[in-house]
């Protein structure tokens, strides 16, 4: 996940409005002003009488020489570190992003610094200080950071079998999003495998649209949330992130406003990728609906043999929700 900054340097109310309206992730202002900012919203302050002071919750650095690189790195291990450099095509900002695996931040003025700030190595710096004096421009930085967030690649599986099971604990997960067409959240029984479960933003005679609404699974399933990891569906909670994505992969962070869990009957779905066996468990409804690799939705209670639906596969285990390497057999 990005991070983003708002300069309020001179002080104005209205770029404050616009950092908060932005979804800025803190504002940076003069001496005097945390509490003025304390009224127009919630939001972390960075200024000396703020709640992240410079030169003690984050650094500043003036990158002159290579030299410099060694110190930004040793201080970025623990604190932020703000990287100002006159010319970034005499010492590349590469070498810092190398050495930096995290804290990394510099300024940016215009839409195209940041992208290309956020693009070196694959990866980019951790975060950027937006410092353009048009509120116009601070508006499209933020909405460019505030939707960066990494795809994932899914893969079509071949349906294996469609099994009715018994009761048990579903979740309901209900965003602060809408979301459309191919659109849904990763579930499965394992976190090696997880399906694409369709978001419920199809019309029906059932049971009206809820499109900020994804029947993701019972208790015990996994779901992929931001940050590569996975979390329990019975951990969720209202305020908690989970990780949107439709059927080429594109993700997007979405606020969860409510679990529902009911007791309802489930069915159990098997499917294989070139020899590979994955699960998941659903409920038992028309309305619940997995994603077919053009994006279509098609109904659990539709499924059969052969059919084709999504998934995203890993190889390695998770430990508390974090990816590990190690021998995990899930069955």
């Amino acid at each position: 996940m990005k991070h983003v900054w708002v300069k309020v340097d001179p002080w104005d109310k209205k770029r404050v409005t616009t950092a908060l309206e932005g979804g800025a992730d803190a504002v940076w202002t003069p001496p005097g002003y945390a509490a003025e900012v304390k009224t127009l919203g919630k939001i972390p302050v960075i200024a000396p009488d703020g709640d992240l002071a410079p030169g003690q919750d984050l650094f500043e650095v003036t990158l002159s020489r290579a030299d410099d690189e060694a110190d930004i790195a040793a201080k970025a291990k623990t604190h932020p570190v703000v990287v100002h450099c006159a010319d970034w095509t005499i010492i590349p900002l590469e070498n810092l992003v190398a050495q930096c695996p995290a804290n990394l931040f510099v300024e940016a003025a215009t839409v195209e610094e940041a992208r290309t700030f956020l693009g070196i190595l694959e990866r980019g710096v951790d975060g950027l200080v937006i410092t353009a004096a048009d509120l116009g421009e601070v508006k499209q930085l933020l909405r460019l950071v505030k939707e960066i967030s990494p795809p994932v690649e899914l893969t079509p599986a071949t349906v294996a079998s469609v099994h009715l099971l018994g009761m048990g604990d579903r979740v309901c997960v209900d965003t602060c999003t809408q979301m459309g067409r191919g659109q849904g959240m990763l579930i499965g029984n394992s976190s090696a495998a997880l399906f694409l479960v369709h978001a419920e933003s199809l019309e029906n005679p059932y049971v009206a649209a809820r499109p900020f609404r994804v029947n993701a699974g019972p208790v015990h399933a996994y779901i992929r949330v931001p940050g590569g990891k996975t979390r329990y569906l019975s951990e969720l909670k209202a305020g908690d992130e989970v990780l949107v994505v439709d059927y080429s992969g594109r993700t997007l962070p979405a606020t969860v406003g409510r679990v529902k869990i009911e007791k309802r009957p489930l069915m159990l779905i098997t499917a294989t990728h070139e020899g590979r066996e994955c699960s998941t468990i659903v409920q038992n409804a028309e309305t619940i609906r997995l994603t077919r690799p053009d994006g279509e939705a098609v109904s659990v209670v539709q499924l059969s043999p052969g059919d084709q639906v999504l998934v995203a596969l890993e190889e390695a285990g998770r430990h508390f929700g974090y990816k590990v390497t190690e021998t995990i057999l899930e069955k």
